[in-house]
């Protein structure tokens, strides 16, 4: 890019930015919505070694009658 050229900002970035201060609080609620579905406390190993065990194995084909 030459020194003197402006600086090309997409239709979807410029979106972004015009959205953003529009709304400043939409990153912070982004950010409560992430935490609440995908930041978790560690997992305690005790109950996951009995959620292991506790396990029943599954048949390969459930719907297949004994015979």
């Amino acid at each position: 890019m030459r020194p003197n050229s402006p600086r090309y900002i997409s239709d979807a970035t410029r979106f972004l930015e015009d959205l953003k201060a529009q709304r400043p609080h939409l990153e912070a609620s982004q950010r409560a919505g992430r935490a609440l579905l995908w930041d978790r406390d560690s997992i305690d190993p005790d109950q996951s070694r009995r959620l292991n065990e506790s396990r029943v194995p599954q048949k390969a084909y459930p719907y297949q009658t004994k015979t």
